[in-house]
Formats: C-alpha cells, sequence, structure tokens
C-alpha cells in the first residue's frame, strides 16, 4: 500500500515533472506539476487529464479550426487516440494525468 499525501502541493524542479503514483495495467497514473505550457501533440492512446490545483487553458485542434477552454481545479478532459492538443497552465498547477504508459 502506498499513500500519496497533499498532491496538491507537489512541485517538480522543472515543469511538467512527474510525481508517479502507480500503474495500473499498463496505464500509468502521474501528478504533474508545471507553470509553462507543454508541446501540441497528439497521443498514441487515450489520456484523462484532471486539474487538481491552478487553472490550465486546454486548446485543441479539430476540423473546424484551434480552440480553447480554461480547465479549473476540479475539471477535467479526456482527449481520444489523435486528439491534437496542448495544455497553458495559468500560473502555477498539479494535473492528474492517465495515459498509457510510454504514450508520446
Amino acid at each position: 500500500m502506498r499513500f500519496h499525501d497533499r498532491l496538491t502541493a507537489f512541485r517538480g524542479e522543472r515543469p511538467w515533472e512527474a510525481l508517479a503514483i502507480g500503474e495500473v495495467d499498463g496505464v500509468t497514473v502521474r501528478v504533474h506539476w508545471t507553470d509553462k505550457p507543454y508541446r501540441w501533440h497528439v497521443n498514441d492512446g487515450a489520456e484523462a487529464f484532471i486539474v487538481l490545483a491552478g487553472a490550465v487553458d486546454m486548446h485543441w485542434r479539430d476540423g473546424s479550426g484551434e480552440h480553447v477552454r480554461r480547465l479549473e481545479a476540479g475539471d477535467s478532459c479526456f482527449a481520444e487516440i489523435g486528439d491534437e492538443h496542448v495544455a497553458h497552465p495559468v500560473g502555477e498547477a498539479r494535473i492528474l494525468v492517465v495515459e498509457r504508459k510510454g504514450s508520446a
């Protein structure tokens, strides 16, 4: 049994540093800390993205163009395989990410 206290206080030494919570059947569960945007990318597996603390502007592209939605603490989004997206934190944010191990 492992416990992780105060995940909303986790702070990495670099943007998008992760604290591994565990792995379930090839799926990783991690908390990321960041104060900088990630990069535009397309995951090769589905991804659940839950904001634990702070706010994140989630940008995504589809056939109708580029979109942005602000996610506050307690909000989530689910990226399907092939969804092009990038997360831009508003200040510092802590995000719970659940995705296939090794997902790009």
